[in-house]
């Protein structure tokens, strides 16, 4: 297997690992998460408009994170990295939501986080 097929891989793997966790956390604490982003955003945004981010937001990484799971087993026993590809491009978008959210109320230290994730699934999509 090449380098870049093995990197490919486990950036599938570590996106499953972060998406699937924030998903469910997203989840199982709904009612925290959703206070926490009220403050966060309350200046800039409408308890509406942010409850709709927070579940678009969970739909994109829960999709991202099985795509990745589905694209890791479609790869190992096909051969196959679209499904993969399709994963890291959602995840990239859930992304995105959340940097505008973190510059929005001006969390730079956030952004800077989210950058780096967003680095990474770059670097995954052009290993596909």
């Amino acid at each position: 297997m090449i380098p870049e097929k093995v990197a490919f891989l486990l950036v599938l793997v570590f996106f499953l690992i972060v998406f699937i966790q924030s998903g469910l956390d997203k989840i199982l604490d709904y009612k925290g998460n959703l206070n926490f982003l009220k403050d966060l955003l309350k200046i800039y945004f409408s308890p509406t408009l942010i409850e709709l981010a927070l579940i678009s937001v969970t739909i994109l990484e829960l999709t991202s994170g099985i795509l990745c799971l589905i694209g890791i087993m479609n790869f190992l026993f096909n051969g196959s990295n679209f499904i993969g590809l399709i994963g890291l491009i959602v995840g990239s978008i859930a992304l995105l939501v959340l940097l505008f959210g973190q510059r929005v109320s001006k969390n730079y230290d956030g952004a800077k986080t989210i950058a780096i994730y967003f680095i990474l699934a770059i670097v995954g999509i052009s290993f596909a």
